[in-house]
């Protein structure tokens, strides 16, 4: 046994000693030549490679335990609450687990749903507002502090800015009310113009004065999908598409245009069905008169394009880290009535520091987003459904350590060479030295 131990010994001095030797050599002959630079140009002529495609994944048994647990939690939740609807879960930019659980058509409970289905992310939408309006700060189109009489010249009210509609702090009365009071026909569509019309019209007394407090209310971004069409003088629709959909590729994205028309149309197509639930049946939600209202709602996508989006804002890739990082600053003074706060178009959680979420909730349709930023995480859950599982059960998912993963590569170059990708803030480019506007 000690003669066997000796030459293991020996052998592995003697390889550790052949080691230290050609890295010397390798040193010494790099150290005598001048050092090589490879231009850009040169870049997109070598082969490209999806760097995690040629490494073994070590971490396959702990990312198939973690799938295991939370398909094991969705499961239940099929079992017990009848949840229908499609989830991404990802952790160290990686996506763990995706799966769709239910029916399209829950009247007949037929039509497998599918991860690429396409659902209304109800609330969930501001995200993706207050994101284009970034952009426009980025492009120096945009004052935050500035009255948005600046933009929408005939609006009534003094002392509304870009920020305190961000934050929810412009103290206006909600335009559903609105509508609802004086809107003569509901079978014709309400539009974002018909917002302004009538607050000019009927000027409704505000909750509080600028600034004076917090009240989430959809008018907020509403008029900042307004903001944008008249500072780009873009459709709003268009806006998006061109500055974050196609950039990201995010093709099954858009926002929903209801047809400049007499009549709403009854349902809206090519996307899943929403459901109220709680009667015999499953009821189809039908389409309705405020769905012409956009920038607060009315955002059609699914769960890989969200999470592709979270990817561009994690890794600062369509505003300058110095304009995104305001998304998470709380917009409020805190308050011992109100626990979490709000940046812009995201909560902040207080009690999971690090914390993001939105939800949202319109009209036969629910949306989740979670992300924890200390560790990593993302849960996305979309349903057709107006009841359901709660939030507390995907932050358990969110909260659950039994499995941690290292980081793992996102490949944005690959994004930008394959796929073609116009990423105007990409980490790999010399953002201080060279700021591309989108």
């Amino acid at each position: 046994m000690h003669n066997m131990f000796s030459k293991i010994t020996s052998k592995k001095s003697r390889l550790i000693a052949l080691a230290i030797v050609i890295i010397t050599a390798i040193y010494s002959s790099c150290s005598n030549k001048e050092e090589q630079f490879i231009e850009p140009e040169e870049v997109k002529k070598l082969p490209v490679v999806k760097v995690d495609s040629i490494f073994i994944d070590l971490n396959s048994d702990i990312i198939q335990n973690k799938a295991n647990a939370i398909d094991k939690v969705f499961s239940n939740l099929r079992r017990k609450t009848g949840f229908n609807g499609t989830v991404l879960y990802a952790e160290q930019g990686q996506i763990i687990y995706e799966k769709a659980w239910g029916f399209r058509d829950l009247r007949k409970r037929r039509d497998s749903l599918h991860i690429d289905d396409r659902f209304q992310l109800s609330s969930v939408s501001k995200m993706f507002t207050a994101e284009a309006i970034m952009i426009l700060r980025s492009q120096g189109k945009i004052d935050y502090d500035n009255d948005i009489r600046e933009y929408i010249p005939e609006f009534p009210y003094e002392g509304v800015t870009t920020r305190l509609l961000l934050n929810h702090r412009s103290g206006l009365s909600r335009y559903e009310s609105l509508a609802d009071a004086e809107w003569p026909d509901r079978n014709k569509p309400f539009f974002n113009d018909d917002m302004i019309d009538y607050y000019v019209k009927h000027q409704p007394t505000p909750y509080f004065k600028p600034n004076g407090g917090f009240n989430y209310s959809n008018v907020n971004y509403a008029l900042l999908a307004c903001i944008i069409e008249r500072i780009s003088g873009m459709t709003f629709a268009d806006y998006m598409k061109t500055y974050i959909f196609e950039p990201l590729g995010m093709n099954d994205s858009y926002i929903y245009e209801m047809p400049d028309s007499t009549r709403v149309p009854m349902y809206i197509d090519s996307i899943v069905q929403g459901y109220y639930l709680g009667r015999k049946r499953p009821m189809q939600a039908q389409n309705e008169y405020l769905n012409g209202v956009k920038g607060d709602k009315m955002m059609i996508s699914n769960t890989k394009d969200m999470f592709r989006f979270w990817t561009a804002v994690d890794y600062g890739l369509l505003v300058p880290d110095s304009i995104q990082d305001e998304a998470f600053q709380p917009g409020s003074p805190k308050s011992k009535k109100r626990k979490d706060n709000y940046g812009f178009g995201i909560r902040i959680s207080s009690k999971y520091p690090g914390c993001y979420y939105h939800y949202g909730w319109w009209k036969g349709y629910r949306s989740f987003f979670i992300r924890d930023d200390v560790d990593d995480k993302t849960i996305i859950v979309l349903t057709n459904t107006d009841k359901g599982p709660g939030s507390d059960h995907f932050w358990k998912i969110i909260n659950d350590d039994s499995y941690s993963l290292p980081p793992a590569s996102v490949n944005i170059p690959y994004w930008e060479t394959i796929e073609n990708r116009r990423l105007p803030h990409s980490c790999y480019k010399e953002r201080n030295n060279e700021i591309v506007n989108p």
